[in-house]
């Protein structure tokens, strides 16, 4: 593809990576036509599409599940894909076959800098570790941003985004947690409200999924260099996490999860779907404090199990303060006492327990509430009194909120303070069986300074993003 030689061949030779100040230069460019609003929000120029019913969409990250984000959002019957992205040229000319009018670019920042004007959109689809380069730079610009779970990979990263967000009521934004919307989350979430269990005691939550380490295989990186594959660009592959050398099979395309410079582990990947239904419907905030009840993380890689406890403040759904259990990668919950269908868990869920009983909400399935003969005239009441409006799938919200006919369900001003939980188990971790107590105000530990170090990445040398620090 011409465009994508043409981005390849403008990257200096060093390092294929758009030096720092030209960069900011460049979108300073292509801002241009950026509109102060009297409410400080800013507004590209590009967002005058929006207005005659067309958003104009760029991809960013298009294998994988950036495909299929790309294709939910790119089927919206008003949207244009003007432009996408990637660093696997692969997979790039792949997605141009179903677009063939869009751009074509490797590098984001090139992206950005020459479509930003004809651009009111993007999603950012790409390994956790650049999505908030990718997303604060887009906000900056005046974007309508969708970003894929976790939102960062960095508890700072999320609060500066969140932040950023909030000061732009005007761009919608959206965490891609598509299991918010279904029917069967919300009808979970309308139980727990309803008061089905009465008031929650504790909630457990679980996933089978394994992205870790394994003791003698996998804990640190391995000592060889392979060739890279033609068409992909290593460097920008890398952006803001340190430099490596590619490794066949390691990294890219999938095991970057495993990786701490590149992923958040099984907890990144699952938990922020997951834990979602629990934080909406027991209206969570923050935690006061986290532990971490299993092996610590290896050098390179995450721990091979998981258990972590956070102890939140009540709220009007709980009797009281409530401790919240998240297990992964081999770690399960002791539910011996729990009355299971068939007497075993699911691979991954939830299950809340109540004053009046237990409920075990699969992933991603219908809730139940248990013993289910125990709750015969309390569903029936639940059926004949609660409607669930019907409501666009997560990815039309997004799309819908953007021209301005609606609103989206998980937007950074909820999907940050969500995926700040999520990100804790991959701090508190490194310290097993110490609590640590969290200032959520302040975004930090109060008791162990040396677990604030993990708070934030340093990032490399040329990928500096403004608005991250």
């Amino acid at each position: 593809m011409e465009s994508v030689k043409r981005a390849a061949q403008d990257r200096p030779a060093t390092t294929g990576a758009m030096p720092r100040r030209r960069f900011l230069k460049s979108a300073a460019a292509a801002g241009a036509g950026l509109v102060i609003l009297p409410s400080g929000t800013l507004l590209g120029a590009g967002a005058r599409g929006a207005t005659e019913g067309t958003l104009r969409h760029a991809s960013i990250g298009v294998g994988g599940m950036g495909a299929g984000d790309l294709g939910q959002i790119g089927g919206h019957p008003d949207v244009r894909i003007v432009a996408l992205c990637d660093v696997d040229r692969g997979r790039l000319e792949q997605a141009a076959k179903k677009h063939p009018d869009a751009k074509l670019y490797q590098d984001w920042r090139e992206l950005l800098q020459k479509e930003g004007a004809r651009l009111d959109s993007v999603n950012v689809t790409t390994p956790d570790h650049m999505h908030a380069p990718i997303a604060m730079t887009a906000l900056r610009m005046g974007k309508h941003v969708f970003c894929q779970k976790p939102l960062c990979h960095d508890i700072h990263e999320v609060r500066q985004l969140t932040e950023e967000a909030a000061r732009r009521p005007r761009q919608a934004t959206q965490m891609g947690i598509q299991c918010h919307s279904s029917i069967e989350y919300r009808t979970a979430v309308a139980m727990i409200q309803f008061g089905i269990l009465g008031k929650i005691q504790e909630v457990h939550s679980w996933s089978n999924k394994a992205w870790t380490g394994k003791k003698g295989e996998g804990e640190r990186r391995p000592d060889r260099t392979d060739p890279v594959p033609e068409g992909l660009a290593w460097d920008l592959w890398l952006g803001t996490a340190p430099e490596r050398p590619f490794v066949k099979d390691i990294y890219h395309p999938e095991n970057w999860r495993r990786w701490i410079d590149f992923g958040t582990g099984t907890q990144g990947d699952m938990a922020c779907h997951i834990v979602d239904p629990v934080f909406t419907a027991l209206e969570f905030t923050a935690p006061e404090w986290v532990m971490s009840y299993r092996s610590p993380p290896f050098a390179e890689t995450y721990s091979p199990d998981n258990k972590i406890v956070h102890h939140f403040p009540g709220t009007k759904y709980t009797t009281g303060a409530i401790d919240y259990y998240w297990y992964d990668a081999g770690a399960l919950p002791e539910s011996g006492d729990w009355p299971l269908p068939e007497g075993k868990l699911p691979g991954q869920g939830s299950m809340f327990v109540g004053e009046k009983g237990h409920l075990l909400l699969s992933h991603v399935g219908g809730p139940q509430p248990l013993p289910r003969e125990t709750f015969t005239d309390d569903l029936k009441r639940f059926k004949e009194e609660v409607v669930l409006p019907d409501i666009p799938n997560h990815y039309q919200q997004f799309v819908e909120a953007a021209l301005g006919r609606g609103k989206t369900t998980t937007p950074f001003a909820y999907s940050g303070p969500l995926t700040e939980t999520v990100l804790m188990g991959t701090v508190v971790n490194r310290f097993p069986e110490e609590k640590l107590l969290w200032d959520a105000k302040a975004c930090r530990f109060t008791n162990k300074p040396e677990a604030d170090a993990h708070l934030r990445r340093t990032y490399r040398d040329g990928w500096h993003v403004e608005g991250l620090g």
